[in-house]
């Protein structure tokens, strides 16, 4: 690997670290603070649907990040046209790609939804489905549109086939 191309991976993941695992997290941290919700889950309970959602969702995380370096040979960080990290040179469909096409934003969306619960802010569960419908919008009129250029009929059959974001086992694959 190239040294300007090894900085630019570390630079896209040193980018998207931090504002997906540091940034957001506090984020979300400051809000459940300044607007706790009423009780309406004990604790125990706000731990184990926490848990039940942040598991899945860091393995999703890191899973995706994975398969993107080693199958797809490229880095996860490219927002609205600009590649932070090199892009994919292959389209992958295996791992957690087999489940959902963005299995990054379902494990980090889903690590969120678990924060905001297990700090017991309704008013941050709100802001958090407002921030779904504003990612499903990115990932349908900028991500996929890359995508369909990048990939052409490969990625079109790949989208017929797999969900956006909602992992679900997908018919007719083998495993991954």
């Amino acid at each position: 690997m190239k040294t300007v191309e090894t900085l630019r991976y570390a630079l896209g993941y040193l980018i998207g670290s931090s504002i997906f695992m540091l940034v957001f997290p506090y984020g979300i941290y400051l809000l459940a603070r300044a607007f706790p919700g009423p009780d309406l889950l004990s604790y125990p309970v706000r731990l184990a649907v926490a848990l039940l959602l942040g598991i899945p969702g860091l393995i999703f995380a890191l899973w995706s990040n994975a398969s993107l370096f080693f199958q797809g040979q490229g880095g996860p960080t490219d927002f609205f046209e600009v590649e932070i990290s090199p892009r994919t040179k292959h389209l992958v469909v295996t791992g957690p790609y087999r489940y959902t096409r963005n299995p990054m934003v379902f494990g980090a969306n889903s690590c969120y939804a678990a924060l905001a619960i297990y700090w017991n802010s309704l008013i941050t569960l709100g802001i958090w489905a407002v921030w779904m419908a504003l990612v499903v919008f990115y990932l349908k009129h900028s991500e996929e549109q890359r995508l369909l250029r990048d990939f052409g009929q490969e990625y079109e059959e790949y989208r017929r086939r797999v969900p956006m974001i909602i992992p679900w086992p997908v018919k007719g694959t083998g495993p991954a």
